[in-house]
């Protein structure tokens, strides 16, 4: 993937509020056919990336382009679509007139049948948009940004507050997308979802890149295994232990990720032989992204 195209880029950016900084020394580029996913916590600086990539904001010092240009121009502008987390149509519009539209907007759009096709909205064309429920929102939300053709699709939080069962329908959306040589820029809370979907994962902290890599490569950065048991032992004594990365109690539920869990193992049942419920797993994103944050905290 190293030598495909760079699509949108973001060079050294510094970005503040006020006094506030919500982008330091930022370097990030998205490269065509790949599905990016930026993760992080809230207030880490996703949605300001993305803003900057489309040209509604501008940085403080440091540069971002769209096709080596700036973003704010019409001919970049129309190679792109976004779905962002605030958005507002007309809810007494009826979806294909909402389709129609927008399609009008752009020169050479996708015929309206392919656009409810990509969002899964043929059974719900003729229905006035707010009539639908948040999740047939998204879905119309998400075929108003294929609307042009766009080569670049960003996401923001696109799935944000939908149940498992209509996340993952969405997802087939977004692959069916992916699968016609298009580029996504996807940025979530949820783990899983990157998981699924993503080429590259970027994993931003307090403003700054703390992982830039492959789900596999991203993985990779936390060594060994996550333990779940119950047991009396304090999780002070157990971040003590040799071995161990983290510890956290959810109840009576105790989580560790050990880069030596048997030898970790061993110690607990020495220490609490009255210990239940042991259960030894491989180190999953969801691991690897809170062992990555909890390291930029100490640090």
């Amino acid at each position: 993937m190293s030598g495909r195209e760079v699509v949108a880029k973001l060079d050294r950016i510094m970005k503040t509020y006020g006094g506030t900084v919500a982008l330091s020394n930022v370097s990030l580029e998205v490269k065509r056919g790949e599905v990016l996913a930026v993760l992080g916590p809230n207030g880490a600086g996703k949605t300001t990336c993305v803003k900057l990539m489309l040209g509604l904001s501008s940085p403080t010092s440091g540069s971002a382009t769209l096709y080596d240009g700036d973003p704010r121009k019409a001919r970049n502008r129309r190679r792109v679509g976004a779905m962002l987390q605030v958005a507002k149509v007309p809810e007494t519009l009826r979806v294909r007139e909402h389709i129609d539209q927008f399609r009008s907007y752009y020169p050479a759009p996708l015929p309206v049948g392919e656009v409810l096709e990509l969002g899964g909205l043929q059974e719900i064309e003729h229905r006035k948009f707010g009539e639908l429920s948040g999740g047939q929102r998204q879905r119309v939300l998400f075929a108003l940004a294929l609307c042009g053709d766009p080569e670049v699709l960003f996401l923001d939080e696109p799935t944000l507050g939908f149940d498992v069962e209509v996340r993952r329908a969405f997802w087939k959306q977004i692959r069916a997308y992916v699968a016609r040589g298009r580029t996504v820029l996807l940025t979530t809370h949820y783990l899983e979802e990157a998981d699924a979907l993503a080429d590259r994962i970027v994993v931003i902290d307090r403003g700054s890149i703390v992982a830039d890599g492959t789900p596999s490569e991203i993985k990779g950065r936390v060594s060994g295994r996550r333990i779940r048991c119950v047991t009396g032992v304090s999780v002070g004594e157990i971040t003590a232990m040799a071995g161990v990365t983290s510890a956290s109690r959810d109840g009576d539920r105790t989580e560790i990720i050990a880069s030596a869990a048997e030898s970790v193992v061993r110690e607990l049942l020495t220490r609490d032989t009255s210990l239940v419920n042991l259960e030894v797993m491989s180190i999953g994103l969801e691991d690897a992204f809170i062992a990555l944050i909890r390291k930029e905290e100490v640090a």
